[in-house]
């Protein structure tokens, strides 16, 4: 028992700390807006997420292996949105961060976080893998005791991200740093997504 829970946390770990496009709006609002007016994102982020693993692993992924172009559908859509969304960082300019004092309107809210994961192929690629691996033994308890498992840790994780955003604000203030910054995050999003959509179809 003890080493499913072990497999458990550390799958839900390593996928829920991992980079993806999730993580870096997080960095981003908290470098700008602070980890308190990100926490609602953040929990929108986790509940969201945790509402689409209790999906497919109670329904759903039977839907995708019986139908698995709905998978691939997703991936490339959502691929597309998140290169767009790599090159909005990529090509934004360099502005000095001012914490605190910036229109509230901007601050990405919880639905935003919510809906976000289910349109985030990293996401899905979790939910599905997860689910396959740890529902071997048919077992419902399992399953829900993994939910609660990545619920757990996803929200430690995205949290991480955030303290991690408002500590680098003063850091990024001095020179052109904030410009180079968007420009590696920008080039680090659009090369995550492009990575997960390749490994998806290879």
């Amino acid at each position: 028992m003890f080493s499913l829970l072990f497999a458990m946390a550390t799958f839900s770990l390593s996928m829920s700390i991992s980079p993806g496009p999730v993580n870096l709006t997080i960095l981003s609002s908290s470098m700008n807006y602070g980890v308190k007016k990100t926490f609602a994102f953040i929990s929108g982020a986790t509940i969201g997420f945790t509402l689409l693993l209790a999906a497919v692993c109670f329904g759903l992924y039977q839907v995708i292996v019986n139908y698995p172009v709905l998978l691939d559908a997703i991936t490339l859509l959502g691929t597309a949105l998140l290169v767009w969304i790599g090159w909005n960082i990529l090509s934004a300019k360099g502005e000095k961060i001012q914490k605190f004092e910036k229109d509230q309107a901007q601050i990405p809210n919880f639905m935003q976080g919510a809906l976000m994961q289910w349109l985030n192929p990293k996401a899905w690629i979790a939910a599905v893998s997860g689910t396959a691996l740890f529902s071997a033994s048919h077992n419902q308890f399992y399953l829900a005791l993994f939910v609660l498992i990545y619920f757990v840790v996803c929200y430690l994780s995205l949290w991480i991200w955030g303290v991690a955003g408002e500590k680098m604000a003063d850091f990024l203030n001095v020179g052109n740093r904030a410009r180079v910054f968007n420009i590696i995050m920008g080039v680090v999003l659009i090369g995550i997504s492009l990575q997960m959509c390749w490994q998806h179809f290879i």
